[in-house]
């Protein structure tokens, strides 16, 4: 706050420190209530970004957990996966099958005649386009070939026009020259690929690949595919065929308790993670003495208890489903006084060994009802823009910005106090001074009438 008073001439006293002494009265209750709310709101302010990101974390990790193989506890294996690979999910059944793949499936490839110019070689020197007809399971595309046009223009023709329609075009190059390569993305047999027209590319065309379905036995009985993928000959698997050969290769589907652990354990983590921060955002510390307790930046916030009772809500839900397995039953507890989660061991294994036990605790965390997707549900309104976190984030930042504007009001309140009384205390010093003088006038003449000068 800005003064041009010097203090005390006339009077001889130091107004200027009175009336700083004065403006600091008047501004300290107000400036101690601002600069306590500034600081109790800056904390809230890193307290729910803390818990934010705390709960994006969760969020996220638990989204790893929804497919369903994270908690089949079941793994299956190929004894020979440079023959067959195999993938299970959620509905696969424990079994053993002894497969054996006699023909992989093919797609078709023709070939136009060879170039011996190359890929810039003219296949149409005529003076009218010409027509390149392309079939494939009775459909029939065609392809206009204009004057001119080279085997590379072709090709990119038939890209362009075909895109989407399972066949594409290359040209292949070699020490005789080039020629349209077709290759049909479809497999298995009446997916063949033919070409006709009155295109030259049409005429003497070859058949590189031949299409036929993928043949393969399991347990001895016989079966086709058009695909070397195959997801409905076991429920729940998915066979991909990599090489034919008679020799069998054995399919097993077992337990794997161990992955089921991994992703149960993955969860408790996750909970575990955001519970620990909420807790050091809400506790309070008891010292016994009121004067020296403290508090969590977040404590009694509202949201913070709505969002610890809706996720420890679905974990009692959980306690008590009867189409999975109970939280309890496969070791998770929960600590009373901090509200984390332990996985107990001997409880877990017990839980496991059961005939049912793995497949009940895939259901207690997977599905539309599982706990996965029930937790995702009961935190979902807590994030995001339009979110609880957001809102009470925006709420927070609109409270700094007010006490920002009364900080402005007080200063200015305060500058024109310490104007209005360092004027005041001026004209005062103005005052004495005039007196003082007006005093020193009068002395002099009263001393020199009582001491007249002798003649």
């Amino acid at each position: 706050m800005a003064s041009s008073t010097i203090s005390g001439v006339g009077s001889g006293i130091d107004t200027q420190s009175i009336v700083k002494a004065l403006v600091a009265a008047e501004k300290a209750p107000k400036q101690t209530q601002i600069t306590a709310q500034q600081t109790q709101t800056t904390t809230q302010l890193s307290a729910l970004g803390t818990v934010k990101g705390a709960l994006d974390s969760y969020r996220s990790a638990i989204d790893k957990l929804k497919d369903p193989s994270s908690f089949s506890g079941l793994s299956g294996t190929s004894s020979d996966e440079k023959k067959a690979k195999v993938t299970i999910d959620a509905t696969a059944s424990t079994g053993t099958y002894t497969l054996v793949v006699e023909k992989l499936a093919t797609a078709s490839k023709v070939s136009s005649p060879v170039y011996e110019k190359g890929a810039s070689a003219v296949v149409n020197d005529g003076t009218q386009a010409t027509t390149l007809t392309i079939s494939q399971a009775g459909v029939n595309y065609d392809v206009s070939v204009a004057p001119g046009a080279t085997l590379k223009q072709v090709r990119e023709s038939i890209n362009t026009q075909l895109q989407g329609k399972g066949i594409s075009a290359n040209v292949l190059t070699d020490a005789s020259g080039s020629r349209l390569v077709l290759t049909s993305s479809k497999m298995g047999k009446d997916t063949e690929i033919t070409m006709s027209g009155d295109s030259a590319l049409s005429k003497d065309y070859t058949t590189l690949v031949e299409p036929q379905n993928a043949v393969y036995s399991i347990d001895g009985l016989k079966m086709e595919s058009t695909s070397n993928k195959v997801d409905s000959a076991i429920s729940g698997v998915t066979l991909e065929f990599v090489a034919a050969d008679p020799v069998a290769t054995t399919i097993t589907v077992a337990a794997n308790s161990t992955t089921l652990k991994t992703s149960v354990q993955a969860f408790v983590t996750a909970y575990n993670a955001l519970m620990t921060t909420i807790n050091a955002q809400t506790k309070v510390t008891a010292t016994g003495d009121a004067s020296t307790t403290t508090s969590g930046a977040l404590t009694g916030d509202a949201s913070m208890r709505q969002l610890v009772s809706s996720m420890r809500g679905e974990l009692l839900n959980s306690s008590s489903t009867v189409s999975g397995a109970n939280l309890s039953q496969m070791g998770i507890q929960t600590d009373a006084k901090t509200g984390l989660l332990t996985l107990n061991d001997t409880a877990w294994t017990k839980a496991v060994s059961t005939s049912t036990g793995a497949s009940d605790i895939a259901k207690t965390f997977t599905g539309d009802t599982g706990l996965i997707a029930r937790m995702t549900k009961a935190t979902a309104s807590y994030v995001g823009s339009a979110g609880t976190l957001t809102q009470r984030t925006s709420d927070l930042n609109l409270k700094l910005t007010d006490l920002t504007t009364q900080q402005d009001d007080l200063n200015r309140r305060m500058d024109t106090l310490q104007t209005t009384l360092s004027a005041k205390y001026n004209a005062m010093d103005t005052l004495v001074a005039q007196l003082n003088a007006t005093s020193s006038s009068v002395m002099t003449t009263l001393n020199s009438l009582n001491n007249p000068k002798s003649s």
